[in-house]
């Protein structure tokens, strides 16, 4: 199924009063998006765009969007990253925490790109929402600090370290 290029106008301009006309034309739109295993939705072109606020939007209108992945394997929280915005990754994560665990191509999550690019900052926010999510594996059977250490990221693999050990085992 192609998207409608209407819809991709409305979340690509961020207009949520077209995105709403949309709806009201078609009330079917989004179920049908819905069916479909692998597609870029309007929440897709919403975050890649960088329009949070429709990307907020249709998070609250459709929240099984934010678990889809694209015909290349991406969710839009793992597209937020991507295209340099961690803060719509954080926003995304006040919604719905458990999308820091979602996979996407070749089973990395959010906490796996934080480690390899040093986004200290948010690889922390990441972890305190979800502390185990640094345990997960990706299809190399590799965690967050695998991949910290084999980019040299050794700044992002204390943070994961840190996160890791029990406060019995810290010494102060």
């Amino acid at each position: 199924m192609e998207m409608d290029e209407g819809l991709k106008r409305a979340a690509g301009s961020g207009n949520s009063d077209a995105l709403y006309a949309l709806i009201r034309d078609d009330d079917n739109v989004f179920k049908r998006m819905d069916e479909m295993e692998f597609i870029d939705t309007h929440l897709h072109i919403a975050v890649v765009t960088g329009n949070t606020g429709c990307a907020m939007e249709i998070m609250n209108l459709k929240p099984s969007f934010a678990r889809k992945l694209n015909q290349d394997g991406f969710s839009p929280i793992h597209l937020a990253l991507l295209n340099g915005k961690p803060e719509m990754v954080i926003d995304f994560l006040f919604v719905d925490k458990n999308l820091v665990r979602l996979k996407e191509r070749e089973g990395f999550t959010v906490v796996y790109y934080s480690a390899r690019d040093v986004n200290v900052h948010l690889l922390s926010r990441v972890l305190n929402t979800c502390p185990d999510c640094i345990f997960d594996l990706n299809v190399m059977r590799q965690t967050a600090l695998h991949i910290a250490v084999e980019s040299n990221n050794f700044e992002a693999f204390k943070v994961g370290r840190l996160k890791t050990i029990s406060p019995r085992e810290v010494k102060y």
